[in-house]
């Protein structure tokens, strides 16, 4: 479309937004009928660590929302000469997992636990056994018994249990629905009903411990829609919350809310079988549509699903590009005291180009990215990490080299399970996130680690929120005859720009040498949460 039509498809409302809110930022994108995007906002924010627990106040889901909306309608304006009145259709998509829980009065009964706890260890290795299903600690009916066990007062008052995107659709549709994608991190899915499995909402509600509560499970979960459903329609009170200067209007289709882990499958077109997908970002984890069942439960692997319920491996890490972050940051501040006014973008660019000159092990050189506990590797406490023996190759490009060596090294340990004991195989594995806008450097990192060829595509540092406006306009032009992966081929991705970098011999050997450093050092990591306590 020329500037033009765009100014037009505004105007008739012809477009539809995509929100997402991710582990650092919340973002909004705005598409037309063709996918491509014509405007964004966005707004940082960061989880706090209080009495115990990985939280977001929902006072700054709103600012954050608001903010990201309020400077996308800014852009529009700007671009096209239009104030956006009339959406078509509208998706909600944030960070899976986690607890929200409400009374009858719509009270949140408890301040929202993020995926980032690793509070459940007894309500998840009790739900695994009496499921014969792995439930990984961040689920949140792992939150919810551990909340029972725990004997916790608001546990008699609940009435409504959800995700964090599933609060956020509720409060602007009046809907307490979830997308199955985002369900499959509440509660196991069933394949064929493409709803939470019956037999196993039965033996939830047997627990003895859970019997003493009035509420049935089945009635405080939401609802469960698959992809290209409608999920209801945006309200007068869900256009408050969403746009503060009253110009939007109320009745946008909804369609059913999907954690990042469904938008990252679709933004990267990785809903077929035997397709997969990376996304990267505070945390990390890999997806791989399945075209067999496991052969055992594993405890570092989820099953989980795509958008329409196919199910899918996940490899999820607590852990991935904050460390890095931080780093950076220090690099920056060390930059402004010698007047280099350095943008993010540029920042990241020279310091990972660096990288390039490292030697392939890292120079013996060893990191922990931990800000948090790491299921995979079995760590309770995250205590951020870095050690080198008297004799390791310390320099600059060894030192960046490492950083991104960690930031991957979980998900190794944990992809290493499906390759090797599972045998899984994929016919493509596609790349997602932040840490590839710099190109090349951290792909070819990743496909050394995982000793796969690696794609990214030209959205893969915006794939999310992008996902999420792509399955808003699925659920518009919804056919019944056609799945989400022909859409996705047929009318999506016709002609997608992409790059694929295959393993190099001497950094797959590297990366070897450099993981078993790693493992070896992980009671190191361990005896660091023991010892090091947390300050404020």
């Amino acid at each position: 479309m020329n500037v033009l039509e765009i100014s037009e498809a505004i105007k008739a409302g012809h477009i539809s937004l995509g929100l997402e809110l991710g582990s650092t930022r919340i973002k909004a994108v705005l598409v037309t009928d063709d996918f491509n995007t014509i405007a964004s906002g966005s707004y940082l924010w960061e989880n706090k660590f209080e009495n115990g627990v990985w939280t977001y106040p929902l006072d700054a889901v709103w600012t954050g929302i608001q903010t990201s909306y309020t400077q996308l309608a800014a852009e529009v304006q700007n671009k096209y000469h239009q104030t956006i009145t009339k959406i078509d259709a509208i998706g909600i998509s944030a960070m899976m997992h986690g607890y929200l829980a409400f009374d009858k009065s719509n009270q949140l009964l408890v301040p929202f636990r993020t995926w980032r706890n690793n509070i459940t260890e007894q309500a998840a290795d009790e739900l695994t056994d009496v499921f014969d299903f792995n439930i990984p600690q961040r689920w949140t009916v792992a939150h919810l018994y551990q909340s029972i066990l725990n004997d916790e007062a608001h546990v008699k008052d609940l009435d409504f249990v959800t995700t964090l995107a599933g609060y956020v659709h509720w409060q602007l549709s009046g809907k307490k629905v979830l997308g199955v994608g985002d369900a499959s991190g509440v509660f196991p899915i069933d394949e064929q009903t493409k709803t939470y499995r019956a037999d196993l909402l039965a033996k939830f509600s047997d627990l003895p411990k859970v019997k003493a509560y009035d509420w049935q499970v089945k009635d405080i979960l939401p609802e469960v829609q698959v992809a290209g459903t409608e999920a209801g329609t945006l309200t007068e009170q869900g256009v408050k919350l969403l746009d503060v200067s009253g110009n939007l209007q109320a009745g946008s289709l909804m369609a059913p809310p999907e954690g990042d882990a469904g938008t990252g499958m679709v933004g990267t077109n990785s809903v077929r079988e035997r397709t997969g997908n990376i996304s990267v970002g505070t945390s990390a984890f890999s997806m791989v549509v399945l075209d067999k069942p496991l052969q055992r439960v594993h405890r570092d692997i989820d099953i989980v699903t795509t958008p329409t319920g196919e199910p899918v491996a996940m490899v999820h890490i607590n852990n991935c590009s904050s460390d890095i972050n931080a780093w950076v940051s220090l690099f920056g501040e060390f930059a402004a005291r010698l007047g280099l006014n350095l943008k993010p973008d540029e920042l990241y660019e020279r310091i990972f180009l660096e990288a390039t000159r490292a030697d392939p092990d890292a120079g013996g050189l060893v990191n922990y990215s931990y800000l948090s506990g790491e299921n995979i590797t079995k760590i309770k406490a995250g205590r951020p990490l870095f050690a080198r023996t008297p004799n390791s190759h310390f320099n600059l490009p060894n030192f960046i080299q490492t950083q991104l060596y960690a930031a991957f090294a979980p998900l190794k340990i944990g992809m290493d399970i499906l390759v090797e004991d599972e045998h899984i195989q994929t016919d493509a594995m596609i790349a997602q996130g932040g840490l590839f806008k710099t190109p090349v450097i951290g792909q070819q990192v990743l496909a050394n680690a995982l000793n796969i060829p690696i794609t990214v595509m030209n959205t893969a540092s915006e794939g999310g929120p992008w996902g999420m406006a792509v399955l808003a306009v699925y659920a518009k032009q919804h056919a019944a005859d056609q799945s989400l992966s022909d859409f996705l081929d047929t009318k999506v991705f016709k002609d997608p720009e992409s790059m694929t970098l295959s393993p190099e011999p001497k950094g797959v050997q590297g990366y070897q040498e450099f993981i078993k450093t790693y493992q070896d050092g992980l009671a190191v990591e361990a005896q660091a949460g023991d010892s090091i306590s947390e300050k404020g």
